[in-house]
């Protein structure tokens, strides 16, 4: 497995957990809204493995505040991330996918795609971070018709409010409403968005699951 993000800490940390399990992780530290660091990023996954089966895209930011008053580099960011990262990485994996799909034993591989509830409904407060994530729902839907005849499966999972540190990113004057509105619900944890992806991915080739919505069970929006 291949871990790619920012920053290595935090990579080295989830490596070592599934060394501990059995398992074997690779650590690409990079900067995926650049796409030099995308494409560099899949060719060190695939000089270590000799292939890639499934990509998950789970980059993503969140800086949440109305539109009005929002400096225009917390656009910027949740636009390189949410939507260039994801397109970067996607592009630069896609041969390997459909090599893998017509190759390997599976005959089928995966591109998963991580939204959100915020790219199935809208709420003011955020309209930037919804453009984004409705943007990530259409490029998943397009390219699940393009890449359909070479057996790679796009799917796209929109998890509600999940335990993150994704919240704490917004400016600081608008962290309590924020906190206020996440503190009166039991979150998702993030196994329960692994569960998802996992269900995903280990479906028989005749099964493909194109999306997954998944709200914590106290979310009402």
């Amino acid at each position: 497995m291949a871990l790619v993000a920012r920053r290595r800490e935090r990579l080295e940390q989830v490596a070592q957990i599934i060394r501990g399990e059995g398992g074997t992780a690779q650590v690409i530290t990079a900067d995926i809204t650049s796409r030099a660091g995308a494409e560099s990023a899949v060719e060190q996954a695939v000089g270590t493995y000799g292939r890639l089966d499934i990509v998950v895209n789970n980059a993503g930011a969140m800086l949440i505040g109305p539109f009005a008053d929002a400096p225009e580099g917390e656009w910027e960011r949740m636009i390189d991330v949410n939507v260039l990262g994801l397109l970067y990485v996607s592009k630069a994996a896609l041969p390997h996918l459909i090599k893998a799909a017509a190759e390997e034993p599976r005959h089928t591989s995966d591109l998963v795609n991580i939204s959100s509830s915020a790219g199935r409904v809208a709420r003011a407060g955020a309209a930037v971070y919804h453009s984004t994530k409705f943007g990530v729902n259409g490029f998943s839907e397009a390219l699940r018709q393009e890449m359909q005849p070479h057996r790679v499966r796009v799917s796209v999972i929109e998890p509600g409010n999940v335990d993150t540190e994704l919240a704490s990113h917004t400016r600081e004057e608008l962290r309590p409403e924020v906190q206020s509105q996440i503190s009166s619900i039991e979150r998702l944890q993030p196994e329960d968005v692994a569960d998802a992806i996992a269900y995903v991915v280990t479906r028989k080739r005749r099964v493909a699951v194109n999306e997954v919505f998944v709200r914590a069970a106290d979310q009402s929006w």
